[in-house]
């Protein structure tokens, strides 16, 4: 009956075809093939976002309410801290996953020709994932969320011109209130999904398109000294077992540091000491700090926005520079850069948090 089953799904879906495939598809083994599973890791974090966000919506009520709906999913509904707390670490895992999964990307040369889109597509992903984190981040309106939103929003409304009416646009208004939580739960819940599934679909496929990358040290090999793995049963079995001990990770995260909820938000309170926005903000966040104080008022802010602006620029369009397997010198100076840019983003967000302790 079971091979009768099989028959039967695999005549209209091509089940065989897709597991040929599989078998045929091979994954590099090398000293650096650990950085391929962080995709994964990527992935796997979105699908538990997807499934305690799809759980949480159920009870949550966003606008004047969203405080008092989040405090019942806490501390009333049973394992809803569990869940919040799993939702939320699991934000951080997977933006950091993404980070890590970027900067692999970019050391191992994995953006030249013909993986341009892959890396921009990706770059497009982690933009939207910091988007979803910031977004979500304010739902639950207590004073945290609601001082940090606050400040967040300075970053985009330091834009010239531009910027505070950007930031007036988002806010719904002058101020965060009850509006910029129902705009910020639509955007979170439905505008972002929405544009962030198709996009992900796309990175996917133009992945098994292209294959994994390899680094330029296995490149410089004959083909015949080049090793590699097939992907079904091999690599998926490592890459579920991955998957296992992020899920073990997060399980100790969400149930032994469960996620805070602090007192209600209140618009006429003084700010409590050492607010800042998330982690992956922090470093534009203390940058413009640093150029606000050593160049006041506008012209602060438009070095700031300006600097940040050209930095993304140029970590965006690096294919163009050093498309070729054949650049050389362009590839050290790309590989420089790289450097440059971590070491920069490592010491502003440390000194970001040193500075607010």
């Amino acid at each position: 009956m079971g091979t009768a089953v099989y028959n039967w799904i695999d005549e209209r879906l091509g089940l065989t075809e897709a597991l040929t495939f599989a078998k045929k598809k091979t994954v590099p083994l090398h000293a650096h093939s650990f950085w391929y599973y962080w995709g994964g890791l990527s992935l796997f974090f979105f699908i538990i976002q997807a499934l305690t966000g799809i759980l949480l919506l159920v009870y949550y009520r966003p606008g004047a309410d969203a405080f008092e709906s989040v405090r019942q999913i806490t501390y009333q509904m049973h394992f809803g801290w569990l869940i919040r707390s799993a939702h939320s670490w699991s934000a951080n895992l997977f933006i950091f996953s993404i980070f890590v999964h970027m900067f692999s990307v970019f050391f191992m040369k994995a953006y030249r020709k013909p993986r341009e889109f892959g890396w921009f597509s990706g770059m497009g992903l982690l933009s939207l994932a910091m988007v979803f984190g910031f977004s979500g981040y304010l739902l639950p309106m207590d004073e945290l969320a609601f001082f940090a939103t606050k400040v967040g929003l300075q970053i985009p409304g330091s834009t010239p011109v531009v910027g505070p009416l950007l930031a007036d646009m988002v806010r719904g208004g002058p101020e965060v209130n009850e509006f910029t939580v129902q705009r910020f739960f639509a955007l979170h819940v439905v505008v972002l999904p929405a544009l962030f599934l198709p996009l992900l679909g796309l990175h996917l496929w133009l992945v098994q398109r292209h294959g994994n990358a390899v680094p330029e040290s296995e490149a410089a090999k004959p083909v015949a000294e080049r090793k590699s793995i097939p992907f079904f049963p091999n690599f998926f079995a490592k890459d579920l077992a991955m998957w296992l001990i992020a899920l073990n990770t997060l399980a100790v995260l969400a149930s032994l540091f469960p996620w805070d909820l602090g007192k209600p938000a209140d618009s006429l309170a003084a700010a409590p000491p050492g607010i800042h926005p998330e982690w992956y903000f922090m470093s534009a966040f203390q940058t413009l700090k640093w150029l606000g104080s050593w160049f006041p008022g506008a012209l602060g802010e438009f070095l700031g926005i300006g600097v940040f602006n050209v930095g993304i620029l140029l970590w965006l369009v690096i294919p163009f520079y050093d498309g070729s397997t054949r650049s050389g010198q362009r590839g050290r100076r790309a590989h420089y850069f790289g450097l440059i840019v971590v070491t920069a983003v490592a010491i502003t967000t440390i000194a970001g948090y040193w500075s607010v302790r």
